[in-house]
């Protein structure tokens, strides 16, 4: 059995782009999608199209914390009230709604595996690792306990647990169930601003998560930001780097 496993596009077509031209090559069983799918101004429409292409030939989908930015009262701060005002000029009103309606958690239909943005509890939350605020007003994150990991885990009964949210490739295990944060297609934070995305492997009962990371073109990205969007600075910044400012919130 062979998975491809897909998180954090936000909104960027040509990342999700390339990503799809490897993925395809190599033909998975299944795709999985773990959410936060267009909140990002590098042609979010297009990217919420390739996504639904996705989901219509079956692939597993999640929502991610951005997703519930589309519920009443999901968006908090200036900065995400601006981005839902613009993301209504660019997305239509089925397309809103179908991302608000994804499940918090899913499983493939053998429940092997299972499929979350955050934890199984929030979209919000992190599993591999958690928010540690700094006094001084920054943070930085921590491997969760392992007690508190195994809590979350082992009643999933699950052989692999999924999970996206933090942008940070990883995996470890709880007994004998894999758990792999999979990389985010786009908006890293590790300073490598190639797309990721995450090959999971069983072979003989035993699974293996594979990371990749795509190259593509960037700038494309930008220009089409700058050209239709008010955000253009920051996400330039952000693609370019690979890094951005971690607030603990996922964005």
């Amino acid at each position: 059995m062979r998975l491809a496993i897909l998180s954090d596009v936000h909104g960027n077509a040509p990342a999700l782009e390339a990503v799809l031209r490897e993925l395809r090559a190599e033909s998975p069983d299944l795709v999985v999608n773990l959410g936060d799918q267009v909140e990002g101004s590098a042609n979010p429409a297009r990217a919420a199209d390739l996504q639904h292409e996705l989901a219509r030939a079956g692939a597993l989908e999640v929502r991610g914390n951005n997703e519930e930015k589309f519920w009443p009262g999901g968006r908090r701060s200036p900065l995400a009230r601006a981005y839902g005002d613009w993301l209504e000029t660019q997305l239509d009103a089925a397309t809103r709604a179908r991302l608000a309606s994804l499940p918090l958690t899913a499983c493939t239909p053998d429940g092997r595996v299972f499929a979350c943005h955050g934890t199984p509890e929030s979209a919000w939350d992190s599993l591999l690792w958690v928010w540690q605020s700094d006094p001084a007003g920054g943070g930085f994150y921590r491997a969760r306990e392992p007690r508190e990991l195994g809590a979350l885990v082992e009643p999933l009964g699950a052989e692999v647990v999924l999970c996206g949210h933090t942008h940070r490739p990883g995996a470890t295990r709880v007994g004998d169930t894999l758990v792999v944060n999979a990389g985010a297609v786009s908006d890293q934070v590790d300073g490598d601003p190639r797309a990721r995305w995450t090959l999971l492997e069983c072979r003989r009962g035993h699974w293996t998560a594979g990371f990749r990371a795509v190259p593509y073109d960037i700038e494309a990205a930008v220009r089409w930001s700058q050209t239709h969007s008010p955000f253009w600075e920051g996400e330039a910044a952000l693609l370019r780097s690979g890094t951005f400012d971690v607030r603990g919130d996922g964005g």
